[in-house]
């Protein structure tokens, strides 16, 4: 996909996976306010299961690395993500498809998490808890930016079109300001965290070959290297037993190192009748 492409942000169509996870959202953002209102003692329970907290997964709740994510409890947080989602998420659909906006998804809130979690075993830094999507509307901010890098977008109340880089170097500068000013807090943390799995995605998980592939391609080649010195191994044997014996090795082998069979010497590999492949 071409790195120059501009976009224009009007108002999306409110469709395919941006609407899913916005309406998965808001499900569950009106349960918890009526939760709250209504049986507070639960509520409180579910939001203290769900989110992120380094005491948390110390007690084994390793599912609150995705269920932080679709947790809001300020209306001004989840207002602020849902529209993040909606006009950027749009955009970023339209090029890269509704599985991989998905993917994208939960990658970034995941990842954020996992990382947040890892620096607040410091003990310094990390503290809190963490909830909300913020991780995933940043990534997806970050994505649309290598999208679409010439798009100039008008943020709301501010009727000027600004280039997108200029946006997330915003978004950035904003949240380190209030990672700084909240002490390191988790919350803050997996916030910008977010940016960074966006990029990571971006370059390694959909541009390129996702770094499980290269692992994964680099076992097969080892593997495929064990089995051809296994192979030249046996043929170095075999040559020795057969020189042993006081017969020519070659006549065993054809032109290409494949094995012959005793009755098959005289034949050539590939002819009509073919010669043993290994």
């Amino acid at each position: 996909m071409p790195r120059n492409t501009s976009a224009s942000l009007g108002l999306p169509r409110f469709q395919g996976a941006v609407r899913d996870l916005i309406i998965l959202n808001a499900a569950i953002f009106i349960v918890l306010l009526l939760l709250f209102s209504f049986a507070r003692n639960l509520g409180s329970a579910i939001l203290d299961y769900g989110s992120l907290s380094s005491e948390g997964i110390a007690h084994g709740w390793i599912w609150q690395f995705l269920t932080y994510g679709f947790l809001h409890v300020d209306p001004l947080n989840f207002a602020l993500s849902m529209l993040g989602i909606y006009f950027i998420g749009g955009a970023v659909e339209d090029q890269i498809g509704s599985k991989r906006l998905v993917n994208l998804y939960l990658t970034a809130l995941i990842g954020a998490g996992l990382i947040g979690f890892f620096f607040s075993m410091t003990g310094k830094i990390g503290h809190g808890g963490a909830a909300g999507s913020g991780p995933a509307a940043n990534a997806l901010l970050m994505v649309f930016y290598f999208l679409y890098r010439e798009a100039r977008v008008m943020p709301m109340f501010i009727p000027i079109p600004i280039p997108i880089k200029y946006i997330v170097i915003f978004t950035a500068a904003i949240e380190a300001a209030y990672l700084l000013l909240s002490g390191f807090s988790l919350m803050m943390m997996v916030q910008l965290l977010g940016l960074g799995m966006g990029y990571v995605w971006y370059r390694f998980m959909w541009r390129r070959r996702s770094p499980f592939a290269f692992v994964g391609n680099q076992m097969d080649s080892l593997r495929n290297s064990y089995h051809r010195w296994k192979l030249n191994r046996s043929k170095k044997k075999f040559q020795v037993y057969m020189k042993k014996h006081s017969q020519d090795p070659k006549d065993y082998f054809d032109e290409y190192g494949n094995f012959r069979p005793p009755d098959d010497k005289d034949k050539k590999n590939g002819g009509s009748t073919g010669g043993w492949v290994n």
